[in-house]
């Protein structure tokens, strides 16, 4: 096995798989034990298809509709059509990696032998994902309850051949066409095979595991810019003593608190004032930097323990247990992850508005201890920094209305069957633009605190900072000047951040930072 195959057992998968499905070209392996697990588990629910008894899912309707009884000469139709009826997503199209992601975590619960579909559904799924056939998917549609319905519903069309699908080429297609092209053949659904692979939390974990590993780049970027901005203000290193830190014993904020220290080590700016006029202790947005972003290092810590806990788990109504009993159950429900989806929208954005109250400072002259008003290289002739600061304040106002929480918006649906709803699916989707505005206001203070510190004559910055001052100006991203279109400039560092070219600037130096 090389480091582009993710081997697919029955006991689940982790968040570096689901990362290298979605993200890169990782390809899937199925197991014989993956199969004959999967086998074993068909064999049940054929017995129960063959009986008289009616069992949900098997030989009834669906959801409001269970309380019918469905014949055997009706049942392939049953399964074709709770995937084609549940494909009613509207809006934009979800993106790639979201949709490989939500394929991926949906044939991790099929491959684990608690389903009840056949082999040949598991293999198809793995062989669209490794033929880079990717399903249209839609904004709109999921509830978070019952699965990611419709978009679960998009992707099963697929392994029908219908609906439509991005080829590897970037074209969207009709699916048929495309499982052709790639000698895939389209699935027949048999008993409980269309519910199998609708019912799950897929899409919103998908999107949690990519976002937890976005923001904990995100945590240590910012850790890096708060520092650059203390150093830019001839701040104190002194609040960031482990001892201090120890008496308050969070670990997200000793990790912070450590990775400043980092960044500092050697500097030449902290612990100046201007006109040897003494401070006592600096702005909470500076001071407190540790303690917000260790907060959100904590959140993420206990986001990052529901979603292995969500990756481990078989989601699906009914299940078919070791004994051979096919039970329903509320599994699907997505409440513990749309929680943490929620949870990690309100630190985004907190942590985007300390960085942007630092950023204010920086081009305050009133506060900014000697630099020039808004960084300008002329201050009056030119506004410099004036309107970047505009910017990122609108990201911070966007952020806290993205901090809302989802999971407390239930509506109710299917005739009051299901009658309360996670809406994890919409907190994943709102969490996805909070990550990006927050990667966008780390950048704009990242352009703010290293144009300040060039700036600063007479003085010798950090090594770390040297390194940050090199790495900014080889991407392309100017320093201090007259005014210019800054939008690039912005964009530019923007791409640095997200890149996680900053984090690996500083390391370069430090060594390793939590």
């Amino acid at each position: 096995m090389d480091m582009h195959t993710v081997v697919l057992g029955t006991a689940g998968t982790t968040a570096q798989d689901v990362i290298a499905v979605a993200r890169g070209a990782a390809r899937i392996e199925l197991p014989e034990e993956t199969l004959a697990a999967v086998a074993a588990s068909r064999a049940f629910i054929d017995d129960l298809a063959a009986k008289p008894e009616p069992v949900y899912g098997v030989s009834t309707g669906f959801g409001a509709l269970a309380v019918r009884h469905i014949s055997p000469e009706l049942r392939a139709q049953l399964q074709r059509n709770i995937v084609r009826s549940h494909a009613a997503g509207m809006g934009p199209r979800v993106e790639r990696e979201v949709v490989r992601a939500l394929m991926f975590l949906r044939l991790k619960t099929l491959a684990s032998g608690r389903t009840g579909v056949r082999p040949v559904v598991v293999e198809t799924m793995a062989a669209i994902l490794n033929a880079g056939i990717t399903p249209v998917v839609h904004e709109y549609g999921s509830l978070g309850c019952s699965g990611d319905l419709a978009p679960l519903s998009h992707c099963a069309l697929t392994l029908l051949g219908e609906g439509d699908a991005e080829g590897p080429d970037g074209v969207v297609r009709p699916a048929g066409e495309l499982l052709a092209a790639h000698g895939i053949a389209p699935v027949e659904l048999r008993e409980k095979e269309g519910l199998a692979l609708l019912n799950g939390t897929d899409g919103m974990l998908g999107m949690l595991v990519m976002a937890c590993a976005d923001l904990g780049r995100l945590l240590t970027s910012a850790d890096i810019t708060a520092a650059l901005s203390l150093e830019a203000l001839l701040g104190t290193d002194k609040v960031l003593a482990p001892e201090l830190h120890a008496i308050r014993p969070h670990p997200g904020q000793a990790a912070s608190a450590a990775n400043m220290l980092k960044v500092l080590a050697g500097s030449g700016f902290t612990g100046h004032h201007q006109d040897d006029a003494p401070r006592v202790q600096d702005a909470y947005s500076i001071r407190c930097a540790p303690q917000v972003a260790g907060a959100g290092r904590d959140t993420l810590d206990h986001a990052r323990l529901v979603a292995d806990r969500e990756l481990a788990a078989a989601v699906d109504n009914p299940v078919v247990l070791p004994d051979g009993r096919v039970e329903s159950n509320g599994n699907f429900h997505g409440a513990p992850v749309a929680y943490v989806l929620d949870f990690l929208a309100i630190a985004a954005a907190d942590l985007g508005s300390i960085a942007e109250r630092r950023t204010d400072r920086l081009l305050d002259k009133n506060r900014s201890h000697g630099l020039p008003a808004f960084l300008a290289g002329d201050p009056g002739v030119d506004s410099g920094l004036m309107i970047a600061q505009y910017t990122q304040a609108a990201l911070v106002s966007e952020l806290k209305r993205l901090a809302a929480p989802a999971s407390v918006d239930s509506i109710p649906s299917s005739a009051m069957q299901e009658d309360h709803v996670s809406m994890g699916w919409s907190a994943a989707r709102k969490l996805r633009t909070a990550v990006d505005n927050l990667t966008r206001i780390v950048a704009v203070e990242l352009y703010a605190a290293t144009r300040a510190i060039e700036m600063r004559d007479g003085l010798t910055a950090a090594p770390a900072t040297l390194a940050v001052l090199d790495a900014v100006r080889a991407a392309g991203i100017q320093g201090p000047g007259g005014d210019r279109f800054l939008a690039p400039d912005l964009e530019a560092a923007y791409v640095f951040v997200r890149s996680g070219k900053l984090v690996e600037a500083v390391e370069s130096v430090t060594g390793e930072l939590a």
